[in-house]
């Protein structure tokens, strides 16, 4: 038996974005879930009140351990362009903002809008104008070979889909740049494997508290 649809162009769509085909009575592809697993992959910012909590422990970790030891083993210098990748209520941020100088710049970037409002206004406030702040999941809008340090510190176990991410971050970071990388969720071995299984990056530096990779 022969049925025939006749709808418009846009009832052909939203029929074709729920189009499942079927075979013996089994679904073996289906357009809408794969959209829904797609959208399961991206990475989403957590609750309001969860960031704000972790932003209030984090002024307790930074007393304790202070960022700029993390820094000091990146070695970056005055007038280099830092990135910032996941840069939470922006521990990292003022502190590297201070050694690049005024003629260096942090991107400071970020997928959740209250890191961003946090770091805008602190700068802001302070009178601090070589930081730039991006709201993000992956793409920073950034020119290719433009970074001389990304900073990816406490943040790798969070991402969902890291080949992206680490293909945008190969694209911004210099020829000679640096990945710089901690995370004290994660066991070394662990840290270096997600990185190299899933980048074109290669270990060239492990610190006391810091790995710094290059591109390969």
């Amino acid at each position: 038996m022969l049925i025939t649809i006749s709808t418009d162009r846009r009832g052909f769509v939203r029929i074709a974005e729920h189009l499942n085909i079927v075979l013996n009575n089994k679904i073996v592809y289906s357009l809408s879930e794969e959209k829904i697993v797609k959208e399961k992959r991206k990475d989403k910012p957590m609750a309001g009140i969860g960031f704000k909590v972790m932003a209030f422990m984090f002024k307790f970790r930074d007393m304790v351990n202070s960022p700029k030891k993390y820094l000091k083993e990146v070695e970056m210098k005055e007038g280099d362009k830092i990135l910032d990748y996941g840069c939470g209520p922006g521990s990292f941020v003022f502190p590297a903002a201070e050694i690049v100088g005024e003629n260096g710049k942090v991107y400071a970037t970020d997928l959740h809008p209250l890191a961003i409002n946090m770091i805008d206004k602190k700068a802001r406030k302070k009178g601090i104008t070589n930081i730039e702040t991006i709201q993000t999941n992956c793409v920073t809008g950034l020119t290719s070979k433009s970074i001389d340090v990304v900073l990816m510190y406490d943040v790798i176990h969070m991402f969902k889909e890291p080949k992206e991410i680490f293909v945008e971050i190969h694209r911004v970071l210099k020829p000679e740049g640096i990945l710089s990388v901690t995370n004290p969720h994660m066991r070394e071995r662990d840290i270096i494997t997600k990185i190299v299984e899933n980048s074109e990056f290669k270990l060239v530096k492990q610190g006391e508290k810091t790995f710094s990779f290059q591109k390969k």
